[in-house]
């Protein structure tokens, strides 16, 4: 493979694996600090809308200024927000960090990253063999991330069994998570100019202030049912997970770590199996078909009486959950121009940073309520209207590789 392919691969990793560790402590971490539930769901609601702020403009002028400073300005945005929440205890400051920096509170691709990475590689691989790439890409970010929760757990519970407060235990993941932010920055610097826009003599098409031309109606429609589907998923944020867990059943910080190691590892296979599933129903159906089931199991986890059950339906959503990631990647990459795909990758992208925006704080005023089955109902009925809603729109618009 290319260097520039195996680097992409990297930092997907890197990112991931920070990404799932400071997910399984953030909220835990920030209660600590002495922040309420209600403060916790504003600033993770917050800390979404500022990252679709701020990775809007980086991902749409990423094809034109270029991908590899976009993506060393994200890796040093990450570095600044790790940075700040290992120093401060002041909700306005931490707040300000999390809009401006890169926080992922649920485990899961914030920033300018994945549109710009997606951009990359499907420039550097055969359309024949997009899918099964972006399966592959998402199956080593899901190790990534269940590796991470899993370290994070285990570290914690060693440290606090070395005597180290609780606080302070937390506070070392944090840290690491800024350090992760400089080695991402310093491989960006160091890519290859193969990730960027290939040249062209033919004249480019007026764009609208997003980048975009030809494809506009297609990634605005798509836009708006992304955005149905993370409202409804950031209801049951990593983070929210691992909270409800730990007020529902008092499960402790390894346990919390091991429980998402196997989901996200599950996760990850479910994403490599979709692509084979989509050769043979396609990229939609394959999206559909198995994100509501899914959906239907994630309802079910706050309705099992005891902690084995919750934790066993939670591992049979996680192993079909993924399904629709690398389908939708592909999609979206797929049936708008060439020279617009940072472009359609990132706005489709930071749809789903705008729907998610709100939700966490909806969910933290049920948690705080003592509704703690709500976030996991709300989540899975909307969730399940986006399937329908997106089956009914793009069931007949096919990618290239279908229409023959």
């Amino acid at each position: 493979m290319q260097t520039p392919f195996r680097l992409l691969f990297t930092t997907r990793i890197l990112r991931m694996f920070a990404y799932g560790s400071l997910a399984v402590i953030l909220a835990l971490y920030l209660v600590q600090l002495g922040l309420t539930e209600t403060q916790i769901g504003l600033l993770l609601a917050l800390t979404l809308a500022g990252d679709a702020a701020i990775s809007l403009w980086l991902t749409t002028n990423a094809d034109r200024i270029g991908r590899r400073r976009m993506l060393v300005a994200g890796a040093l945005l990450m570095l600044v927000a790790g940075a700040v929440f290992a120093i401060s205890k002041s909700w306005l400051v931490l707040t300000i960090a999390a809009v401006i920096g890169v926080i992922s509170p649920s485990g899961n691709e914030v920033g300018p990253f994945l549109p710009i990475e997606q951009a990359a590689l499907t420039q550097l691989i055969p359309s024949e063999k997009r899918t099964s790439i972006f399966a592959w890409y998402n199956l080593a970010g899901s190790f990534a991330t269940a590796t991470g929760a899993l370290v994070c757990g285990w570290l914690v519970q060693l440290l606090l069994g070395r005597g180290f407060e609780t606080l302070s235990s937390y506070r070392v993941i944090v840290i690491g998570y800024a350090l992760i932010g400089v080695i991402l920055a310093v491989i960006f610097w160091r890519m290859d100019t193969q990730v960027e826009v290939a040249p062209t003599t033919t004249p480019a098409p007026p764009v609208n202030r997003f980048g975009l031309s030809k494809s506009q109606s297609i990634v605005a429609r798509l836009s708006a049912l992304f955005a149905l589907d993370a409202f409804g998923g950031a209801f049951v944020l990593q983070s929210f997970m691992a909270y409800w867990f730990h007020v529902r059943y008092n499960v402790d910080p390894g346990v919390l770590g091991s429980i998402f190691f196997g989901a996200n590892i599950l996760a990850g296979f479910s994403a490599l199996l979709a692509s084979r599933i989509a050769k043979r129903f396609g990229l939609i159906n394959t999206m559909v078909y198995t994100h509501i089931p899914s959906n239907i199991l994630l309802i079910l986890v706050p309705l099992m009486p005891n902690l084995p059950l919750a934790i066993g339906v939670l591992l049979a959503r996680f192993s079909i959950s993924q399904m629709d990631v690398p389908t939708r990647q592909s999609y979206t990459v797929s049936v708008v121009a060439p020279e617009e795909r940072s472009a359609a990758a990132g706005i489709t992208g930071i749809a789903r940073s705008v729907g998610s925006s709100i939700a966490p704080a909806l969910a933290g005023a049920m948690l705080n309520a003592g509704w703690l089955s709500a976030p996991f109902i709300t989540a899975g009925v909307l969730k399940i209207i986006y399937d329908l809603a997106l089956y009914r729109s793009f069931v007949q618009v096919k990618p290239p590789e279908e229409r023959v």
